[in-house]
């Protein structure tokens, strides 16, 4: 049967997390497992869902509209068990892009799903989904993420209409947010453990990018030119005037 209603009590008997945190409002979800990191007693990984945030954010300075029936969450994990050799920003944010982007796949199976770099999942040229990685000091990682699914679009301001998606509205119905909650984080655990392996650097093959004339912000410079995709080490690959170039860091500006 689909329900709408989150069980901290049946992800937790999934195993995906140790504790788990369930709000009808937060500021941000990130916020609040940035608490919970700086806690010794609390046990890894932990997860933190909100049904409403009055302050969630994105990327940069970017803000996240979390509406009712989306899913916001914040998984907080010790980063040191990620056996996963070099563990850039870059390389966390597409490896759990990528795991969100194979959970959605089994619900639009006709649908073209993808990334784009570095941590946005599309349906077609629509934002279904956002990622935001944060690293503390302390060896805690945080990975927040903001997913469509419940929610529709005629409910979001009149500015993202033309931007986003929802599963409701690809679909024509409502999903288990509970099932899907369980498998997204069952996912980016699995993506994360396998950043060492040849398999888990295939962030290429979801990029719907390629083709495309990107500008990207690095710094004080902007880099416009041709997407040619994603390396394996998850840098994105721009044919500029002046030759290729591989970027690890920057903003997406187009």
């Amino acid at each position: 049967m689909i329900t709408d209603e989150l069980s901290a009590e049946s992800i937790l008997a999934s195993g995906q997390a140790r504790s788990v945190e369930i709000h009808a409002e937060l500021g941000s979800t990130q916020d609040r497992a940035r608490e919970l990191a700086a806690d010794a007693a609390t046990k890894l990984p932990a997860l933190v869902v909100a049904e409403r945030q009055s302050s969630g954010r994105g990327r940069g300075e970017h803000l996240w509209h979390t509406a009712v029936g989306s899913l916001a969450f914040s998984l907080l994990l010790d980063e040191s068990s990620i056996q996963s050799g070099p563990r850039d920003s870059s390389r966390l944010s597409l490896a759990v892009t990528t795991a969100l982007v194979r959970v959605v796949q089994t619900y639009l199976p006709t649908r073209r799903v993808g990334l784009h770099w570095p941590n946005d999942v599309f349906v077609g040229d629509r934002k279904l989904a956002g990622v935001l990685i944060e690293r503390l000091a302390t060896g805690r990682l945080l990975i927040g993420v903001g997913l469509n699914v419940n929610n529709r679009l005629a409910d979001a301001p009149p500015e993202l209409h033309s931007k986003l998606t929802t599963l409701a509205d690809l679909l024509g119905a409502a999903s288990d947010r509970n099932e899907i909650l369980i498998a997204v984080v069952a996912a980016i655990n699995h993506q994360l453990h396998q950043l060492s392996h040849t398999a888990g650097n295939r962030f290429d093959e979801f990029c719907l990018q390629r083709g495309a004339t990107l500008t990207v912000q690095v710094g004080d410079e902007q880099i416009s030119g041709v997407c040619l995709g994603i390396s394996d080490d998850g840098g994105l690959r721009i044919e500029t005037p002046s030759g290729e170039r591989i970027l690890h860091t920057g903003s997406l500006i187009q």
